[in-house]
């Protein structure tokens, strides 16, 4: 018989600032989540603690004597992690690792670590590499520590574990072959783009855990992974879905987004994220129930903002609603925010709704057009046919009129080749 080793859950303190930016309910959010982010890491919260400051200590981010207190903490509890809710420098880390004895992450870390345990094709294992490098680089001074194999865990996913010894030389030259592999990802999904020119195309944006894929596999009939955890969904997924007359639509799941996001991951899942920057309409879907649900737009928002896609169709889905009892929660909702629709993508509820004010803008962005070239302007013909869906085309004896329906963007296009050019 063999014996299969047992996995063992991390004992964990989660550590956070009071500082004057946030007052101690939105640090005891932020805590919160930092708890179910250590738990989809794998990790057991045993406590939180949190330090009203100014501002960060520059040696020991909570000061020494905090920290000195925390050392006493992780002995007495038998605590192998602390996890810190903001970024941590390396010298902090250094000084943190010394005195405490202990493994330390801050949640930058964390979240890469997930991230890391969650890539499943050979994209996103690329696009989680590249970010776990570049948040590495700066921190080699602990790489013996932090990257051993003698703490093994959280935080030691991924390159960690097979580059102990790695310096920075090394680092860069795989985070430059990592970057050549994503350029040809991004251009073979520009390639692929092409073909969908005439279709109008749509992404899911959301905090993470808002029921983005549930509602994706609720309207295409896929079977993407919906769970109720964090960064259930890495990969992004289109697929192609009848909105009603006759109307064809591409919808891309995407990746979710969380507050401090580090900025290395956005960077690397660019060709994951440019699903939402090609998207004609994006259905940003809401976790309503939360009560902090209007943060969490918040960090979307600006995480659009982020990617300069702020200025395109927007619909809030406020999803959910089967589990708001508050009536007032409802009415506010539906009085504060503007193109927005309440849903359950669970249950189903007000999913036709939804489908309707897709397809009046889908019909609002089209128009139907006809055009006449002479028989050996067949260069313009093909054009059209490139940028449009043509419906008819009727030939007389030195002509043809093409009858054809676009989007209004690619009808000045089809009337700057006719016309514009030579």
């Amino acid at each position: 018989m063999i014996e299969i080793p047992r996995k063992t859950t991390e004992r964990a303190i989660l550590v956070a600032l009071n500082t004057r930016e946030f007052n101690s309910g939105i640090v005891d959010e932020h805590l919160s989540e930092l708890e179910e982010l250590a738990l989809t890491a794998g990790a057991d919260t045993i406590m939180k603690i949190t330090q009203d400051k100014y501002n960060p200590d520059s040696a020991y981010y909570i000061g020494k004597g905090k920290a000195e207190e925390l050392a006493h903490l992780a002995e007495t509890n038998e605590i192998n992690l602390i996890i810190f809710d903001d970024d941590l420098s390396p010298v902090q880390v250094r000084n943190l690792e010394n005195l405490l004895e202990r493994k330390i992450l801050d949640r930058s870390g964390l979240i890469l670590d997930i991230f890391a345990s969650r890539a499943k094709t050979k994209e996103a294992k690329t696009q989680v590499e590249l970010a776990q490098l570049q948040y590495m680089l700066p921190r080699l001074t602990r790489a013996w520590t932090h990257l051993s194999k003698q703490f093994g865990g959280i935080g030691t996913k991924g390159p960690g574990e097979t580059q102990i010894e790695t310096d920075r030389r090394i680092i860069r030259n795989r985070i430059s072959l990592l970057k050549e592999k994503l350029t040809k990802i991004e251009s073979h999904r520009k390639t692929q783009s092409q073909g969908r020119k005439d279709l109008t195309r749509i992404s899911l944006v959301g905090y993470t855990n808002a029921g983005k894929s549930t509602l994706f596999n609720l309207l295409t009939n896929a079977e993407v992974l919906a769970e109720d955890k964090l960064f259930a969904t890495l990969d992004s997924t289109t697929r192609s879905f009848d909105i009603g007359n006759s109307q064809r639509i591409l919808l891309s799941d995407t990746v979710g987004f969380i507050r401090k996001l580090p900025p290395h991951l956005v960077a690397s899942f660019k060709s994951t994220l440019n699903e939402v920057r090609d998207a004609d309409v994006i259905l940003h879907v809401v976790d309503f129930p939360h009560p902090f649900y209007e943060d969490h737009i918040r960090v979307v928002e600006q995480t659009l903002k982020d990617l300069d896609c702020n200025k395109k169709i927007i619909i809030k889905v406020l999803n959910k609603i089967d589990l708001v009892s508050d009536k007032h929660k409802i009415q506010y909702a539906m009085n504060h925010f503007d193109n927005s629709i309440i849903i359950s993508a669970h249950r189903g509820l007000n999913i036709l709704k939804l489908k309707e004010m897709i397809l009046n803008i889908v019909e609002e962005s089209y128009v139907e057009e006809k055009i006449k070239l002479s028989l050996v302007e067949t260069k313009k013909a093909a054009a059209i046919h490139s940028l449009a869906e043509v419906l008819s085309t009727k030939y007389n004896k030195n002509s043809m009129q093409i009858t054809y329906r676009t989007r209004k963007e690619n009808s000045e296009k089809i009337k700057k080749i006719i016309y514009g050019q030579k």
